[in-house]
């Protein structure tokens, strides 16, 4: 299998790269790693192929993950994401098993995966149209948390906590909600936000090990900060503050051999 980069799959698939980093770390794909690059299965590029397609039928990308990692989460073992089969009509996403057409929130999967976008022998889904308005209505209190925060960051907070009651899983609500606890003074609280993320997220972790720093609880800063260099190896900040915490620690071998990532992160740009 070729060796492919992020910006190779973000051609092929007209995926932007974020998207295609939420699929790995949320384990939808597991590339292998060639160097410096990735290489993908086949049976990752066919799931790449299916995202793309939702895609183009306008399903929220919130929507597309929600459902592909319930679908990983149904499949016993190692069995592969090409073993499910979704379809697509209108703005709902179901499973389909021979004739029949599930919805994702089920847990049921199929066989030979591919993606139809023309409604034909689309069945209704019950309830996915409502989950599908839930979540844009959560992120619609995402967005006005954004526009609130200079000018009133109390509605702002608020409207991260609404959008966290209606999608736990958003964790650009859960990352800024408890950035805003941190600056405030309220650590406690701020650390009970980005504990409650369901996923492993690199910036998430980052901000939870900073937290930690200013509560002088440095080991568990350290193992936080490696926690988001091990999701993210290209975190240049992570990298320098780990090497600062660890030159501390006495650790001056570690440090110095995060220093030099940090370095290089900073080259690769």
């Amino acid at each position: 299998m070729p060796a492919y980069g992020s910006d190779d799959i973000s051609r092929m698939f007209g995926l932007p790269r974020s998207a295609v980093r939420s699929l790995v770390q949320s384990g939808i794909i597991r590339p292998s790693r060639q160097g410096a690059r990735a290489v993908y299965s086949f049976q990752d590029l066919i799931v790449l192929r299916t995202v793309s397609a939702l895609r183009a039928a306008r399903i929220p990308a919130r929507a597309i993950n929600r459902a592909l990692r319930k679908l990983r989460a149904s499949l016993p073992g190692e069995q592969p994401m090409s073993r499910v089969s979704l379809s697509a009509a209108g703005q709902r996403i179901g499973v389909r098993d021979g004739a029949s057409l599930w919805e994702t929130d089920s847990g049921q999967y199929a066989l030979a995966l591919e993606i139809r976008t023309d409604g034909a022998d689309v069945h209704p889904l019950v309830g996915a149209e409502a989950q599908v308005a839930a979540l844009d209505a959560a992120h619609a209190d995402y967005l006005r948390g954004l526009d609130l925060e200079d000018g009133d960051p109390g509605a702002a907070q608020r409207c991260y906590e609404a959008c966290l009651t209606a999608d736990p899983a958003h964790i650009e609500a859960r990352i800024n909600l408890g950035r805003m606890l941190h600056l405030g003074g309220h650590l406690g609280e701020a650390e009970a936000v980005y504990r409650a993320g369901a996923e492993p997220h690199a910036e998430l972790a980052f901000n939870l090990a900073v937290l930690l720093e200013d509560l002088a609880r440095e080991p568990e800063a350290i193992a936080v900060y490696r926690q988001a260099i091990a999701l993210d190896p290209t975190m240049a900040d992570a990298h320098f503050n780990l090497a600062r915490l660890l030159d501390r620690a006495g650790d001056r071998q570690g440090s110095f051999r995060h220093l030099l990532e940090y370095r290089r992160s900073l080259e690769r740009g």
